[in-house]
């Protein structure tokens, strides 16, 4: 998988994809998708981290998953 961002001007290597949906309101970013396609656009780091949407959408950075549980030191007191 070795695509390039969709910024023009910008020859980085695409880490995640942008994906939106007019009719919510909404836009999220997640990892980069196995495949392209035509109604999502790859970014570079840099773009999608300085990435803002229109105000009254909702931006959702689904690239972080946080862990089901929390890892737990037994040992600390």
């Amino acid at each position: 998988m070795n695509r390039s961002c969709a910024k023009p001007g910008c020859n980085n290597s695409a880490n995640a994809t942008l994906t939106y949906d007019y009719g919510n309101k909404a836009a999220w970013i997640e990892r980069l998708s196995e495949e392209p396609h035509p109604m999502m656009h790859d970014l570079c780091e840099r773009h999608a981290n300085g990435l803002s949407v229109p105000r009254g959408w909702r931006l959702e950075d689904r690239r972080i998953v946080e862990p089901l549980f929390r890892e737990r030191n037994y040992l600390a007191s």
